[in-house]
């Protein structure tokens, strides 16, 4: 299938191993992921930076390989037990992010076309994904503006 913006395709990315309980060199338990989770998110880590730093630095020395397999439980639930989840969705509030930067970019560089192009484009995505998110993640009335882009990203800080 070939990619939304531009004219090449996309290229194909690999699928987690199919495996239904925690490898056996992985016997960390459910509640110390579970708290590890939540600290690191009061560090102020994103769901998919968490995951990575359990893989890679684990809770108490053991590698977590996956969350899912080990608590029954993905980040982001975890995250939402324990409300110490951020207001809006790490996908959308890294295209916030992203078209922030670009129209202070295009503020300053007029004539830049192509980060122009790039700040559409951008913006579609934004506006589909809240189209996706509104009513469970967003209010049912949200709008994207970059005002209001601006004063989320704000809060977030």
């Amino acid at each position: 299938m070939a990619r939304m913006h531009t004219r090449r395709r996309g290229s194909s990315g690999s699928d987690n191993p199919a495996a239904d309980e925690p490898p056996e060199w992985s016997d960390v338990d459910a509640e110390d992921v579970e708290e590890r989770v939540v600290e690191l998110a009061e560090q102020g880590h994103d769901p998919s930076v968490i995951g990575l730093k359990l893989r890679d630095e684990g809770v108490k020395g053991t590698p977590v390989p996956n969350v899912k397999l080990a608590t029954g439980k993905k980040v982001t639930e975890i995250l939402e037990e324990h409300d110490a989840g951020k207001d809006l969705p790490e996908d959308l509030h890294n295209l916030m992010e992203r078209a922030v930067r670009l129209r202070e970019h295009m503020e300053e560089n007029q004539q830049d076309a192509q980060n122009k192009r790039a700040l559409q484009n951008t913006e579609s995505k934004i506006r589909r994904l809240v189209d996706y998110y509104r009513g469970d993640e967003l209010d049912e009335e949200f709008t994207y503006s970059y005002d209001v882009a601006v004063d989320l990203l704000e809060d977030d800080a």
